[in-house]
């Protein structure tokens, strides 16, 4: 466990994505199965273990350590497990119990158990374990590893290419073993996986200062849409719905499961379509993140495909095809398709770049991000192989709000205050409107950091209200209504674009400039 500890602590700590992919690669020759296949697993999100939720955590911490300690130590951190790492006794005699232990530990014990190893393993460990061990518990590895970089690590120890280990994964199991006996130089392992997920290709961002070396006729353009991209594969009668990183989100979309009467493996945009109009992406959203869909929101708030692109047909690979006959052979299957579930994304007609310019500024739907521009004779390439595919997506949305509240970040900003909340003003009152915790330099992260200790006025937990007198500018995507929300909107990818120490608080934006941004209704008809 120790070097799990350690691994952990080293990639919360290391910037860089050629960094982080040495630690992994350094820890996977070093280490033997099954404890590297488990260490992979808990950094992909793929490992199964029981339900260990904070009230359990806070229930165990509350027998070791005085409540007025802890709750203070927990304002100071911010993070429940770094917290309770910390402030849980240190053993006398500490023990290392292997990786592997822990987590078939963690996948049988029974509910009513649980608390009690879990306390037990806690007592045996030192600080770095047992914050290791908790975020092995809760699945919270916040380490700046995604699941592609996880798995590029592992193709990179074993010269493979990480598209071939995707292809894979879904038919894979933790602890990888024939996987790693593969990166050893082993057989590649048979593809087990029924309608499985083949990594997807992506776009580079582009301008119109770029765009003008490029020859216009070499290029087609189709809109790009506010949903979340998608892979919809139907093999010998199984089917799922897979995100653009791989994970299986089948259950939560039945309705669009039911309606896939085609063979193949189709790319496109997931959408929430009502009648003829697309619902904004708080809509969508709505029904993301779920493990199941109640009826009623089946009912309210229907899944629907609008298909880019066609990789697999009948069990024929179409890959190698350029764009443009792939196009033709997707545009036939999706006549045949139940028109109120997919439609094919539609070409935009331009002669220049100028007349795509003014396509882009002037889109027939609110809900459009942009323009989606992809070589006519392009293949479909894995990963974002650039001079293929390219995204022009329309500006940002601006606004001037003032900073109300903060939080402790998490790993190396855990000592900074670095989520902040913001709001602006409705009538003398200002009303929280978002959240960001990025778009600043480290040099602001510090400006902001201390403005918040020296103006707060009051704690709630972890988090710090600060007097209402640093505007902030913010960017964001989009914006959707929202009941869940005390002003009635929710922002889209918010950012802190710059500080506004130029600006009173006083005039920055008011809750009617944002209730003008809003897209229009969709009947729900």
């Amino acid at each position: 466990m120790i070097a799990f500890a350690d691994l952990l602590e080293r990639l919360a700590f290391t910037p860089a994505r050629n960094g982080k992919l040495r630690l992994l690669v350094d820890f996977f020759g070093a280490r033997s199965d099954p404890e590297r296949g488990y260490a992979l697993a808990a950094l992909t999100g793929d490992l199964e273990l029981r339900s260990v939720t904070p009230s359990l955590l806070r229930g165990l911490v509350a027998e070791r350590a005085d409540e007025t300690l802890f709750a203070l130590s927990y304002d100071f951190v911010g993070d429940l497990a770094e917290t309770i790492a910390l402030i849980w006794p240190e053993p006398d005699d500490p023990v290392s119990p292997p990786l592997p232990d822990l987590v078939e530990e963690l996948q049988t014990t029974g509910k009513a158990a649980l608390p009690g190893v879990i306390a037990a393993r806690l007592d045996q460990m030192v600080q770095s374990e047992r914050y290791a061990y908790l975020k092995l518990a809760t699945g919270g590895m916040r380490v700046g590893v995604s699941a592609r970089l996880a798995r590029s690590a592992l193709a990179q120890y074993g010269d493979l290419q990480v598209t071939e280990i995707e292809e894979l994964w879904h038919g894979l199991e933790p602890p990888y073993t024939v996987l790693f006996a593969w990166a050893e130089g082993g057989e590649k392992p048979v593809n087990a996986a029924r309608a499985p997920f083949r990594p997807v290709m992506l776009s580079t961002p582009i301008d119109l200062d770029d765009l003008r070396a490029l020859p216009p006729d070499d290029y087609a353009a189709e809109w790009k849409w506010d949903g979340i991209r998608v892979q919809a594969v139907s093999d010998q009668g199984e089917r799922r719905l897979y995100s653009r990183t791989g994970e299986d989100i089948s259950r939560a979309f039945p309705d669009l499961i039911d309606a896939m009467a085609f063979e193949g493996a189709l790319d496109g945009e997931l959408l929430v379509k009502r009648g003829d109009r697309v619902a904004p992406f708080g809509d969508l959203q709505k029904r993301l993140n779920r493990k199941t869909a109640p009826k009623s929101l089946l009912a309210s708030h229907p899944a629907f495909l609008r298909i880019y692109d066609i990789m697999v047909e009948d069990g024929q690979d179409l890959r190698e095809l350029p764009f443009t006959k792939r196009h033709d052979r997707l545009s036939a299957m999706v006549s045949a398709l139940d028109p109120l579930r997919f439609d094919l994304s539609p070409r935009l007609d331009f002669a220049t770049w100028d007349d795509l310019a003014a396509l882009r500024a002037d889109p027939p739907d609110q809900v459009i991000e942009g323009v989606m521009i992809k070589r006519r004779d392009s293949p479909y390439l894995a990963g974002r192989i650039r001079g293929h595919w390219y995204k022009w997506k329309r500006d940002p949305m601006r606004i001037d709000a003032v900073l109300m509240n903060a939080q402790r970040g998490h790993g190396k900003r855990s000592g900074y205050y670095s989520d902040f909340g913001f709001g602006v003003w409705d009538g003398d009152t200002l009303v929280p409107v978002g959240k960001a915790y990025f778009g600043f330099t480290d040099e602001e992260l510090v400006e902001l950091d201390r403005f918040v200790r020296q103006n707060t006025t009051d704690r709630f937990g972890p988090v710090r209200a600060v007097k209402p007198d640093l505007v902030l500018e913010i960017a964001f995507e989009g914006l959707n209504r929202s009941k869940r929300h005390k002003s009635g909107v929710a922002m889209r990818f918010p950012r802190i674009a710059r500080i506004r120490r130029d600006k009173p608080a006083a005039e920055a934006d008011r809750i009617e400039t944002l209730r003008e941004m809003l897209p229009d209704p969709v009947d729900p008809a």
